[in-house]
């Protein structure tokens, strides 16, 4: 299946210690050939929001278009790389205009802004 940037799959995401991940939503960043950058998508939602994080409230009109079961934050902190063949399922998509207001916050993260 072709991915692109927006759409939101289902993925062993791994930890930050690489030894271990985790079944969860991500949303693809990009991609680069069979290698797909994704961001982490986490259905506990702490009360104080970070900045660089996106929460996707079940109210908006386009939750069930993204396949999420639950309110949802996409933290772009929690960049990965993986192999698009570990991609378990497509769930669903972002509209553009929330990917873009993602893409602002990850540059941001990322310090690319300037």
């Amino acid at each position: 299946m072709t991915y692109k940037h927006g759409d939101i799959i289902l993925v062993n995401f791994p930890f930050t210690d690489l030894v271990s991940s985790k079944v969860r939503p991500a949303v693809v960043i990009t991609i680069k050939g069979e290698d797909v950058i994704i961001l982490g998508i986490f259905s506990k939602v702490p009360e104080k929001i970070m900045d660089s994080w996106f929460v996707i409230d079940e109210e908006t009109e386009y939750f069930t278009k993204t396949g999420l079961k639950k309110r949802s934050v996409i933290k772009t902190e929690k960049i990965a790389v993986i192999h698009s063949s570990i991609i378990k399922k497509p769930l669903g998509s972002l509209p553009k205009d929330i990917f873009n207001i993602i893409k602002a916050k990850l540059k941001k993260t990322l310090e690319l802004e300037g």
